[in-house]
């Protein structure tokens, strides 16, 4: 290269260096330019179109409304647990028995549910005699009040044959409101036994028997009782007594006649109708006591093995 050329360029790259020098420092000083009113307008972000999946999820979060807030039922139903029970039906309907000696289905009214305004019923039974016999020969009868039912002095009215007095379904009245002694009852008071008609309404017709194997230990004016031989005690009140098959100190075994149901009650005439007693030793809450014992189940459980057994 000549030497004018090597001037030439020499010149040329001094001056490019001094055109930098004067404006690289300015621009870099200047402030950002005024935005024009008249460019567009850059969109915001949309939280809910342009979710930020990198957020982090935040660590207390604002609360829900509070139950004062949200709407209110009119009747708001109670907790479970504050929902007391269902009280189980105390007299659930029982299905019919067997049929009689006349073709009527047998039914009976639970234990302890006694006539309106008769007493307090002991509902807690059990069958203290499960293997005896029916007390009466046939198999027909109707357990039910005789001083609260027809012809009763405490009845509703009407004689002692009054056909509802001899329908089922038979009704507990072993704690019926009478003045003797019975620890088994809630008042510590009642009947001590359960009154039974026969068939018919007819004195002196209808047999009564035994309900087990035994002996006759006492006869009274209206009274037979029969002490089994696992000691049990069985009382029968108003048979005939010009009619009885048996005298204390016999033997008897299970079903055979004893006497007629009457209406003897030493001398004062009363209801034709079986008085059936059961007495044992029991426990009547602390101590054991010989006393009588509810016979309204055995009685049941008895005339339906009877019935069964007639082909009812």
């Amino acid at each position: 290269m000549s030497r004018a050329a090597e001037l030439t360029l020499a010149a040329a790259v001094a001056t490019a260096g001094i055109a930098a020098m004067f404006w690289w420092p300015r621009e870099a000083s200047l402030p950002p330019p005024a935005p024009d009113p008249m460019a567009e307008e850059t969109p915001m972000a949309d939280p809910e179109n342009d979710p930020q999946p990198e957020d982090p999820v935040p660590t207390d979060p604002e609360p829900a409304e509070t139950p004062e807030e949200l709407p209110q039922p009119e009747d708001p139903p109670a907790p479970a647990e504050d929902i007391p029970p269902a009280e189980p039906d105390p007299y659930p309907e029982l299905p019919p028995g067997p049929e009689d000696d006349a073709g009527i289905a047998f039914s009976w009214m639970p234990a302890g549910d006694l006539v309106a305004d008769s007493g307090t019923g002991q509902t807690l039974q059990i069958n203290y005699s499960p293997a005896m016999r029916f007390p009466m020969e046939a198999g027909q009868a109707y357990a039910n009040s005789q001083v609260y039912g027809h012809g009763g002095y405490l009845g509703p009215g009407g004689g002692q044959c009054n056909a509802n007095n001899y329908a089922y379904a038979w009704r507990d009245n072993f704690c019926e409101t009478r003045g003797y002694g019975t620890p088994m009852c809630p008042s510590g008071t009642g009947h001590q036994g359960q009154d039974i008609r026969p068939a018919t309404c007819q004195d002196a017709t209808h047999w009564a028997v035994a309900v087990a194997d035994g002996t006759i230990t006492s006869i009274g004016s209206y009274s037979v009782r029969l002490m089994s031989d696992d000691g049990v005690r069985y009382t029968y009140l108003h048979l005939e007594k010009d009619t009885l098959l048996v005298e204390a100190g016999d033997r008897v075994s299970q079903g055979e006649r004893i006497g007629y149901v009457s209406n003897e009650f030493g001398g004062t005439a009363t209801t034709i109708h079986l008085h059936f007693e059961i007495k044992m030793a029991v426990d009547t809450g602390g101590e054991i006591q010989n006393t009588n014992v509810p016979p309204y189940l055995a009685l049941v459980d008895s005339y339906e093995r009877l019935l069964t057994a007639n082909g009812g």
